[in-house]
């Protein structure tokens, strides 16, 4: 989903997907015959990331990756203190990972994986270069 905002910079916002809430509630239900504890725990982490799913918001905007809770302003990732990012197990994506000058990130992903994948690849393509030549 793409808008533009009145100061007319361009903003994405990436549609919530709710495939991991949604896998771990499932992949609880034949571990309660096995382990009812450890179903439970998995139920209630996939719980956890449906409410995550509904109430986050995360946009990119020309110079940062916001995230949102409702309408307000949590935190914002400035794209120039990011040194590194990657998506993890591509095949079925379930975490973000980025790394900023002073700290490391590691998000579920509870949003649309192959948009992200779009607007990193646009917003942080300097890291790519970087990651491709550091190999």
């Amino acid at each position: 989903m793409t808008s533009t905002s009145p100061s007319a910079e361009k903003t994405v916002q990436l549609a919530p997907s709710y495939n991991l809430p949604i896998a771990l509630i499932i992949l609880a239900l034949p571990c309660w015959l096995l382990q009812p504890w450890c179903s439970f725990a998995i139920a209630a982490f996939g719980l956890f990331l449906m409410i995550q799913t509904l109430t986050l918001r995360f946009e990119f905007t020309e110079t940062d990756f916001d995230l949102y809770r409702g309408d307000r302003l949590i935190r914002r990732f400035p794209y120039q203190d990011w040194q590194n990012w990657k998506i993890f197990w591509s095949p079925l994506p379930i975490l973000f990972y980025f790394k900023e000058v002073r700290s490391i990130h590691f998000m579920p992903i509870v949003f649309d994986p192959n948009m992200l994948q779009i607007c990193l690849e646009k917003h942080c393509a300097h890291l790519l270069v970087e990651q491709e030549s550091s190999r």
